[in-house]
């Protein structure tokens, strides 16, 4: 039996350890043991939303890429390999401005913001997208949203209003 050093996906595999479902106080079912982040790229006045694949939780509604966050991950670190996995974005094409948190004291989904440079060309990477775009922040609340993003999309509205 092979040990999870023995090869480089065994020793990534045995640090992913976020993944699982955590039934909240406020009565919902969360995605993420240890609390979810997601990356919420900025271009002038659009952000870049995911359409999430029919299959996945909330599927078929428009969020930003993000998921589970591991244990020996900052909120910024699962945020960017979210995003990297569902997009392909280069991280060094962005800077993080800043971060709101959804803290539900026994779970918690935190936004990080950033501004993405001119090349930073996303594109679908796994099959959890059906479609990324860029959207103008005046258009947002006319799409279905994910119900988490929706309920956060006002305080990061402003975080957008007030910093960009």
């Amino acid at each position: 039996m092979e040990s999870a050093t023995a090869s480089p996906y065994g020793a990534l595999m045995a640090y992913r350890d976020g993944d699982g479902w955590v039934q909240c106080r406020c009565g919902g079912r969360h995605w993420g043991l240890h609390g979810a982040a997601g990356l919420l790229l900025v271009r002038d006045r659009t952000i870049l939303l995911q359409h999430r694949s029919e299959w996945v939780h909330k599927g078929d509604t428009w969020g930003i890429p993000g998921g589970a966050r591991d244990s020996h991950e900052s909120v910024a670190e699962a945020a960017l390999r979210e995003a990297v996995e569902e997009t392909g974005i280069d991280p060094t094409l962005l800077r993080i401005r800043s971060t709101h948190t959804d803290d539900h004291v026994d779970w918690r989904y935190d936004t990080v913001v950033a501004q993405a440079d001119s090349e930073l060309f996303p594109h679908e990477m796994n099959n959890e997208s059906q479609e990324l775009r860029w959207i103008d922040w005046s258009d947002i609340d006319a799409m279905p949203l994910h119900p988490s993003f929706a309920k956060s999309w006002p305080a990061v509205h402003a975080i957008l209003e007030r910093d960009f």
